[in-house]
């Protein structure tokens, strides 16, 4: 009885080093997922975002547009922040940049 007692109170304490390691192998999968996070949605996010940001910036006078909405036109005038949208023969309505979704190749409307 006296041996087993000796040898509980001795076990933390040889324990103790080994504390620091244990605690950090205990964070590791959290920071796995954090890393795996970052590969699988935050990192094509901002390339999308990127290549959209380039896309509004590059469109011109005459591109042909769909908008978030869905309506498809041909892009009359430009500003700033927005842009003149012709939808039907003049019928023209103005959009902010930012709803543009994709620039159709030329001759796509008829």
């Amino acid at each position: 009885m006296f041996i087993s007692s000796a040898f509980a109170q001795t076990a933390p304490a040889a324990a103790a080093g080994g504390d620091l390691s244990s605690s950090l192998m205990s964070m590791l999968p959290i920071v796995l997922m954090f890393v795996v996070l970052y590969f699988i949605m935050i990192r094509p996010q901002m390339k999308k975002q990127k290549e959209h940001r380039a896309m509004v910036e590059a469109l011109a006078k005459g591109d042909e547009v769909v908008t978030a909405g869905g309506m498809l036109g041909r892009v009359n005038s430009l500003n700033e922040n927005f842009i003149g949208v012709e939808i039907a023969s003049g019928v023209e309505v103005q959009l902010q940049r930012q709803a543009v979704v994709q620039v159709l190749p030329k001759g796509t409307m008829k």
